[in-house]
């Protein structure tokens, strides 16, 4: 899996490509958090376009990573979706409490 970090005033954006499971969440998770704890990152967008596959080791990653970024404040968008990754993100619950936008541009927009 890759993991492209970019930071945009207060929000970080994380574009993934590839598989999200239980061999690549740690990737995942040791990235962004790093990235997190430096100054100035507040929301987290989750960009998950290039992403060929997720398990739940996916969905518990991002799961940490929501908690982390609402502990400081922020707010974590996904966008991206396909049907296949919404459905796995809906069954996980993580749609309930994160929104879900098209593109970076419509989550950059909709983040405070």
């Amino acid at each position: 899996m890759q993991v492209q970090l970019i930071r945009r005033k207060k929000n970080l954006i994380v574009r993934l490509k590839g598989e999200l499971d239980h061999h690549t969440a740690d990737i995942f998770r040791h990235s962004v958090e790093k990235e997190l704890k430096k100054k100035g990152n507040q929301n987290l967008i989750i960009n998950v376009t290039g992403l060929t596959f997720m398990d739940s080791s996916g969905i518990g990653v991002i799961l940490g990573r929501y908690k982390q970024v609402k502990d400081k404040g922020g707010q974590v968008a996904i966008c991206g979706l396909d049907k296949h990754h919404q459905r796995i993100l809906q069954l996980g619950g993580l749609l309930n409490i994160i929104p879900v936008f098209g593109n970076e541009s419509q989550a950059l927009i909709n983040l405070k």
